[in-house]
């Protein structure tokens, strides 16, 4: 039987911050559920793709549509071996569940391996596990790390105990490679 990651997200998630990591993990053979509140497995979830074209802030472009694999209020932490939290508009609003926080709360109770991408901190900063964590994240969610009691620093990659946090998708060698290692696993080239 594979070893499970929980991929949690939800519509408007950034399309490289979920497909990436989900065939990434999938390669080294591990499975890779991707985890949805209101929603039930089967249903699609819409990802988006973010651009820069020269404004203050990036354009949202529509992304691939994937199913959802597990409904939020039916997942267990503890059937899984690590968390993943992608970017994107999702974390702003999947924060408001109650599932999805207990559900991060419970990985970080547990000690297990978390990787937070982008806008995925948002989500931590709701769960209340930043707490004397050195993170990173997209800048603009800086200030939000630094209220739920994290040390933010502008570094692309930063891993703090069992988390791991990066800044945007074009990070993913070093934030992967990083999470890969808190799983202990190993990649041989």
């Amino acid at each position: 039987m594979a070893k499970k990651i929980l991929l949690l997200t939800g519509d408007c998630a950034e399309d490289y911050e979920v497909k990436v990591p989900q065939q990434a993990l999938m390669m080294l053979g591990y499975q890779v559920d991707v985890v949805v509140p209101n929603k039930k497995a089967g249903d699609m979830v819409q990802l988006v793709v973010h651009d820069f074209i020269g404004l203050d802030t990036y354009v949202e472009l529509t992304g691939h549509r994937i199913p959802v694999d597990v409904a939020a209020k039916d997942a267990i932490a503890g059937d899984y071996v690590g968390l993943v939290v992608p970017g994107g508009r999702a974390p702003e609003y999947i924060r408001m569940y109650e599932e999805v926080v207990k559900l991060v709360q419970e990985f970080f109770a547990a000690n297990k391996p978390v990787a937070a991408i982008c806008h995925g901190t948002q989500l931590l900063a709701a769960a209340k596990v930043l707490e004397g964590k050195t993170v990173t994240s997209y800048p603009a969610c800086a200030a939000e790390c630094s209220l739920a009691g994290a040390k933010w620093k502008d570094q692309p990659v930063v891993v703090s105990g069992n988390l791991v946090t990066a800044q945007a998708w074009p990070n993913h060698p070093d934030w992967l490679r990083a999470f890969v290692d808190l799983l202990g696993a190993k990649i041989n080239i």
